[in-house]
């Protein structure tokens, strides 16, 4: 059996738990096992029958009256009765910063191995994994072994794929034995984000500004370009650094990991904690006056000039294309 720990918020699947699905539903196969899932909180219920999609025989669901928000040690706590109840050979979670800290409380209490951000799992008698280390610059080749294996999924690694045919998953409801200790760490309170605006994570279009922006002010034409193109801005970490734009706006390894369709980085220098969180767009424009900067190497193009002429003529560009003009 192999159990994939399943995010989900305000009833919806996490996007990157279907996408450790896929990768559970290959593995399954291969072993000729069944593929289960675990839903914590009894907000799940209600999403456990869309699992059937992805693979999933069976979905667990842990309950508990205090499991509606996240608290990662409590969620450990589930994971590990669960494994206790059932044996499997392998347990998965994506390659968030939910799985990764969740994993991590498993693996500490269970003294299992833990394998991060694979992007490649071969099953033997020791799992041979491909991981992403120093923030995706390095791939490693390791082996995996232990009787039940642990593992998170890079994001963005594997994409989603539905089963060609889908049977509804029975479901298994089972209430975990947690203490006041297990809440030491929980969800307390939540600050919503801006609604009206597209989110970085699923933004199809993105338009990101480095220190050579120049200034706050400077990322007025980013917004307008953006949203000419049904986008949304982001930035890297100096610039929130420097107070011009909120954390939530940083794409890199300390901030978002964006996948767009179009990534338009304007005056970033292409550090590799921002090259982590932008190498899953599909296409690169760099837009920077060093020809020499490390995002042009890795740009699919590049447009060496001043930004303050450069981006005035790509928002003429646009707008004539879309007047037709």
């Amino acid at each position: 059996m192999i159990i994939g720990v399943v995010e989900h918020d305000r009833d919806k699947i996490s996007d990157l738990s279907l996408q450790m699905l896929t990768l559970g539903n290959l593995l399954a196969e291969q072993l000729s096992v069944p593929l289960h899932a675990l839903l914590i909180g009894e907000a799940g219920a209600a999403l456990a029958r869309t699992l059937g999609s992805s693979g999933v025989s069976v979905v667990h669901i842990a309950k508990n009256d205090r499991l509606d928000e996240y608290a990662p040690q409590a969620w450990a706590q589930c994971v590990v009765e669960l494994v206790s109840t059932t044996s499997p050979e392998i347990v998965l979670a994506a390659g968030t910063d939910r799985g990764h800290e969740v994993m991590a409380h498993v693996a500490a209490r269970t003294d299992l191995p833990l394998a991060t951000n694979c992007t490649q799992v071969q099953p033997g008698e020791s799992f041979e994994v491909t991981r992403l280390r120093w923030g995706g610059s390095l791939l490693e080749e390791a082996q995996l072994s232990g009787a039940v294996k642990l593992l998170t999924v890079a994001p963005h690694a594997i994409a989603a794929q539905e089963v060609p045919v889908a049977a509804e998953p029975g479901v298994d409801m089972f209430s975990p034995g947690l203490a006041d200790d297990d809440f030491r760490v929980r969800v307390a309170g939540r600050i919503e984000p801006d609604r009206s605006k597209i989110s970085l994570g699923d933004a199809k279009v993105v338009v990101g500004g480095g220190r050579g922006v120049g200034s706050a002010e400077g990322f007025e034409i980013l917004e307008e370009i953006a949203s000419m193109l049904g986008g949304t801005v982001g930035c890297s970490r100096a610039v929130t650094s420097l107070g011009w734009r909120p954390h939530s706006d940083q794409v890199g390894q300390t901030g978002t990991r964006i996948a767009p369709d179009v990534y338009i980085a304007c005056g970033i220098s292409g550090a590799i904690q921002h090259m982590v969180g932008c190498k899953s767009a599909k296409c690169l424009v760099a837009i920077n006056k060093d020809p020499e900067a490390p995002i042009v190497a890795q740009a699919d193009y590049a447009i060496i000039g001043d930004l303050k002429q450069v981006l005035p003529a790509l928002r003429d560009a646009i707008r004539n294309a879309q007047n037709g003009s």
